[in-house]
């Protein structure tokens, strides 16, 4: 059973186990007075004996990465006109001058014309 374990996995067993014999946990095997002078009652040492015959009921979960793969997915471009972007930002604008109109930050009679910049106004 100890070959299952890394040397991480049993440092932190037995020092889990020996923390509560030291605290007056009862022995999980019998363990003679002979052999308690022998290990001169560490629990460390108990400790280690109960993980060498078995009888420590600790099972390990041991988190592997994912192999999880996403499927990345291609991103389809529409091939729209010129013209088409233009009718679309229009439509866009006209509805914001709308919405704008009804909450009331615009005087209805109160039209906006988008001025394309000119020559003179980019020098």
């Amino acid at each position: 059973m100890k070959e299952q374990f890394t040397r991480y996995e049993i440092a932190r067993i037995i020092g889990a186990r020996a923390l509560q014999i030291a605290m007056d946990a009862p022995f999980l095997v019998k363990i003679s007075e002979e052999e308690l002078k022998l290990f001169k009652y560490d629990p460390l040492k108990i400790a280690e004996r109960e993980l060498d015959l078995g009888a420590l009921p600790i099972s390990i979960h041991r988190p592997l990465p994912r192999k999880h793969k996403d499927k990345l997915m291609a991103i389809k471009e529409e091939n729209v006109s010129d013209e088409e972007i233009a009718q679309k930002e229009k439509e866009v604008e006209k509805e914001i001058v709308e919405d704008a109109g009804e909450l009331g930050f615009t005087e209805d009679e109160e039209t906006f014309d988008i001025e394309q910049p000119t020559a003179a106004d980019e020098a």
